[in-house]
């Protein structure tokens, strides 16, 4: 459960980097024991955002407090730095063995020997590198030595911190052993913590709030499953994932149940709005779903549209197969399926879409 005090509030944060603001956000906070995950294309703002957040990037204007106490940049603000940790996409070890590595954020702040000892093991347990303890970090391969950078961080106990895309230049099956580790550790050290990633999955794995980043400003937070299914904008929408991204016009409101005018098709979903008004739907791929046979009345779903394969389109363990059905659509298939059902370009099918699969915003 999170506190009703923030760990950390932000208020109207200007960000400049070479006289360009980069960062604008009018207010922002998190809570203990809080996972954010920050996202958003390359240039929205997220890296300079959490530098500033960091006290390693003075902002041009604003407020940060941290548990109700104003943050002072005179003196370089070391207390406040001492309750932080910062993992970044590079390690940035020392050139010394995996223990001392460990070890040095406690030896600056003072931490006895003893107590050293204890922390350090205690981390290299956690993220499973105790057999690397005398190896220089010069020897360690990417995964290690990301895995010494976080058992460095969480040494020293942070009460918040900070990760930058620190799995970016991993393989995929180190990334994915990297994040369940990190899962695990966020949830058991109670820190509250801020991960900048492109990985929605990641993300989705990580994070009990999810803030998407545009041109600097933070344009939609909540959580994981709202920002993925219930986009503010196109934008986010297309950022998601949200592959079916189209314009609509109301043709009829009636009963709580909107008729929409899609290319040369009609769709129905839940809503309120007024005949002749612009909406723009969107709808995730694996929502979509294909069938050979007319499904009639044998459905649930309240939009049936036959339709003609344009493309197939291998994607890992689905594949995206796109669709002519009077508009274009994008549907997620399974390798299994697409076998099952025989799919290939010009093969024809009926798209199912569920009323209540369909988001809908309105334009302007």
């Amino acid at each position: 459960m999170n506190s009703a005090t923030p760990v950390m509030e932000v208020r109207d944060l200007i960000v400049a980097r070479g006289g360009v603001e980069v960062v604008r956000v009018p207010s922002f906070s998190i809570h203990e024991n809080e996972t954010m995950a920050l996202i958003g294309p390359n240039g929205s703002g997220k890296s300079s955002f959490l530098l500033s957040i960091a006290c390693l990037l003075r902002p041009k204007s604003g407020h940060i407090t941290f548990r109700g106490v104003p943050l002072k940049y005179e003196g370089g603000a070391t207390d406040y730095r001492r309750k932080l940790a910062m993992v970044f996409q590079e390690p940035l070890l020392f050139d010394t063995t995996v223990y001392e590595n460990v070890a040095a954020g406690l030896r600056i702040r003072g931490v006895p020997g003893q107590e050293i000892h204890k922390r350090v093991g205690a981390c290299l347990e956690q993220f499973k590198i105790t057999h690397l303890t005398e190896r220089s970090a010069s020897k360690l391969s990417g995964g290690e030595a990301q895995r010494t950078s976080l058992a460095r961080a969480f040494a020293t106990r942070p009460e918040m911190i900070l990760l930058d895309e620190p799995f970016v230049a991993l393989d995929p099956p180190t990334r994915q052993a990297l994040t369940e580790d990190l899962e695990q550790t966020l949830r058991d050290s109670g820190a509250a913590a801020i991960i900048t990633t492109h990985d929605q999955i990641e993300a989705l794995r990580l994070a009990d709030r999810m803030v998407v980043m545009q041109n600097g400003s933070i344009v939609q937070s909540g959580t994981p499953s709202a920002v993925m299914s219930q986009p503010v904008n196109e934008f986010v929408a297309t950022f998601v994932g949200m592959e079916n991204v189209f314009s609509g016009t109301v043709s009829e409101a009636k009963n709580g149940l909107l008729s929409l005018a899609i290319g040369n098709q009609t769709m129905e979903i839940p809503g309120e709005g007024s005949p002749g008004e612009s909406v723009t739907l969107c709808i995730r791929p694996e929502h979509v779903v294909v069938s050979t046979s007319d499904p009639d009345r044998l459905t649930s779903a309240r939009n049936v549209f036959p339709g003609t394969v344009v493309r197939i389109v291998p994607f890992g363990l689905y594949n995206k197969v796109y669709l002519d059905c009077g508009f274009m659509l994008v549907a997620a298939v399974t390798n299994q399926s697409l076998s099952e059902l025989k799919l290939h370009t010009t093969s024809t099918l009926y798209a199912l879409i569920k009323a209540t699969a369909v988001h809908l915003f309105r334009k302007g």
